[in-house]
């Protein structure tokens, strides 16, 4: 079977809290976006466990044991017998990118397992088997852009509220840690959520969507702050960095005309 977990961004990304059990209270909106890894699994008899191998944007996914799509496959194992599957996992989604996709080929293997041998685990077990591999892991079950709260894991639909706009999503090639994101960042409370916000007109997004990671990470990669005022100089409606970086979006009314300097660090371009 092959599948296609695919990336997204954060519109919007606030640290409300530092919780007890050492996460933090996030809000934030999440919407899916079509950068694509590839993910095929076989079952084979010939197995004694799971195996797995990685090529494309494969750096740090060498240790099979902290690999997500692994982790999963050990939560299912959990709850019900199924072959051990041989997995070929080919990364097109940037890894420390803000993208989620580790998270999204957890996910993917979730629901694809699930389906492809019967094993009739519920909609809401998947989930809770989800949020407890990754924050931002429940997110891609439903895979439709939801409001987050929590950890990232409390989710309620937002609509296509980007539908017909053109997104360009860059990525500078650099790795930034969501541990020291985390670190350098302080948690405030805001009196107006981003689920309202959204309702306002993009063009006014920009004074009233924050991400509380960017002065951590334009600080420390000044490149990825120079992308983010590259989107609004050449036309954006609306720009910022996804999750804890390095990538950055921009939202336009139609595709913008960009100089080679930027084009080179496309990974995404169209309509949503």
């Amino acid at each position: 079977m092959i599948v296609f977990p695919n990336a997204k961004i954060n519109v919007g990304l606030r640290i409300t809290a530092r919780r007890n059990d050492g996460y933090h209270d996030i809000e934030t909106i999440f919407y899916p976006v079509g950068v694509f890894d590839a993910l095929e699994f076989i079952a084979s008899d010939s197995l004694i466990s799971d195996e797995l191998v990685t090529t494309g944007n494969n750096g740090g996914l060498e240790n099979i044991d902290q690999n997500l799509v692994i982790k999963a496959l050990s939560r299912l194992r959990e709850l019900r017998s199924f072959p051990w599957l041989k997995i070929h996992l080919h990364k097109a989604i940037p890894l420390g990118a803000g993208l989620g996709g580790g998270s999204s080929d957890a996910s993917c293997i979730l629901k694809s397992v699930n389906k492809f041998f019967s094993l009739n685990i519920p909609h809401g077990e998947i989930m809770q088997i989800a949020a407890s591999i990754g924050s931002d892991c429940s997110f891609f079950i439903d895979n439709v852009p939801a409001f987050a709260t929590g950890r990232g894991e409390i989710l309620s639909p937002s609509g296509q509220f980007l539908k017909g706009y053109f997104i360009v999503l860059l990525n500078p090639g650099l790795h930034v840690s969501t541990k020291e994101a985390y670190g350098n960042c302080k948690p405030a409370t805001h009196p107006v959520s981003l689920s309202t916000i959204i309702s306002m007109p993009v063009n006014e997004w920009k004074d009233n969507i924050k991400n509380d990671f960017e002065d951590y990470a334009f600080a420390k990669y000044p490149l990825i702050g120079q992308l983010k005022e590259d989107m609004y100089r050449y036309g954006a409606l609306f720009s910022l960095m996804s999750g804890s970086g390095s990538s950055v979006f921009g939202i336009f009314k139609d595709r913008p005309s960009l100089p080679e300097r930027i084009k080179k660090h496309i990974i995404f371009e169209g309509r949503v």
